[in-house]
């Protein structure tokens, strides 16, 4: 399954899209409202996705292991220090609300951390490589 993000920024303009599996849809997020580019930097959207992939796995692992979840609420944050400097001291946390036992929720929080992609992706320390547009 391949996931993609394209953004096209030009003036006051920004779009952006995404894909899955070829199954697109756009995401409105905003340009500066001073200068070229986006308001939301590359930090956000990577601790928006640590905590969208925890969000959504927990539903995921919660019907696998026949919880019942309520409500979910997950924080990520981490350290950027400088520019072109790795974030560091990634950390993130999550609430959620279920009538299922409270170890049971201890576990499913747990098992999910073990199998959240985004997570083992940065944990993992992926290589990034930039290509020659249209290649």
């Amino acid at each position: 399954m391949r996931i993609t993000a394209r953004l096209r920024n030009a003036g006051a303009s920004h779009e952006v899209s995404l894909s899955t599996a070829g199954a697109a849809k756009t995401l409105a997020v905003p340009a500066k409202a001073q200068g070229p580019g986006s308001a939301v930097n590359g930090g956000e959207f990577l601790m928006l996705a640590l905590a969208t992939c925890y969000c959504n796995d927990l539903y995921r692992e919660a019907a696998r292991m026949g919880l019942t979840l309520d409500a979910v609420e997950v924080e990520a944050g981490a350290e950027f220090d400088g520019v072109g400097l790795a974030a560091r001291d990634i950390r993130y946390r999550a609430r959620v609300s279920s009538p299922a036992a409270a170890d049971r929720v201890a576990q499913l929080l747990r098992e999910t951390d073990a199998v959240a992609e985004v997570h083992n992706t940065v944990r993992a320390g992926a290589n990034v490589t930039l290509v020659p547009w249209g290649a």
